[in-house]
C-alpha cells in the first residue's frame, strides 16, 4: 500500500479535504479527488533551496490530490503576486485541473479559515482567489 501524505501532520484523505472546504467554503458542492499523485506534500518556499536548485524536508510526501504541492507553493506566494502569478503559470496543468482547483481552495481554506488572522498578508488574497475559484467550480 503506498504511503499517504500527511501535510501539517495530519494525513490527508477525501473525508479530510470534504470537511475542510465545507467547513470554510460551503460553496463548493462537489469536492470528489479524481487523480491522487506522488507529493512531497510540504512544499513552500523554505523548503526549496538555491543557488543550486533541490527541495528538501521530505518527511510528510506520500500520495495526495493532484496538485496539492503546486497550490502549496502558490498559495504561499498569494502576498507577492508577481510571484503567485509566476507559481501559476509554471504549474498550470496542476493548477488548472479540477483536482488542482480543489487543492487551490484547500490551501486557503487553512488561511480563511475560524482561525484567520487578520494582519496575515495572505489573508487577503486568499480570501479573493478562494471566491474566484469558488465561482469556477
Amino acid at each position: 500500500m503506498p504511503r499517504i501524505a500527511t501535510p501539517d501532520t495530519v494525513t490527508v484523505t477525501q473525508e479530510q479535504v470534504t470537511r475542510a472546504l465545507g467547513e470554510v467554503l460551503p460553496g463548493v458542492a462537489d469536492t470528489r479527488i479524481e487523480r491522487w499523485a506522488p507529493t512531497h506534500a510540504d512544499l513552500t518556499w523554505a523548503n526549496v533551496m538555491g543557488p543550486e536548485f533541490s527541495i528538501i524536508d521530505w518527511e510528510d510526501r506520500g500520495m495526495a490530490p493532484r496538485g496539492l504541492d503546486a497550490a502549496a507553493l502558490w498559495g504561499h506566494a498569494l502576498a507577492v503576486p508577481a510571484l503567485a502569478d509566476r507559481v501559476h503559470q509554471e504549474r498550470h496543468a496542476d493548477l488548472e485541473s479540477r483536482d488542482g482547483k480543489l487543492m487551490s481552495l484547500f490551501f486557503p481554506s487553512k488561511i480563511v479559515g475560524p482561525h484567520a488572522h487578520e494582519a496575515d498578508p495572505l489573508l487577503a488574497p486568499a480570501r479573493k482567489e478562494a471566491a474566484h475559484l469558488v465561482a469556477e467550480l
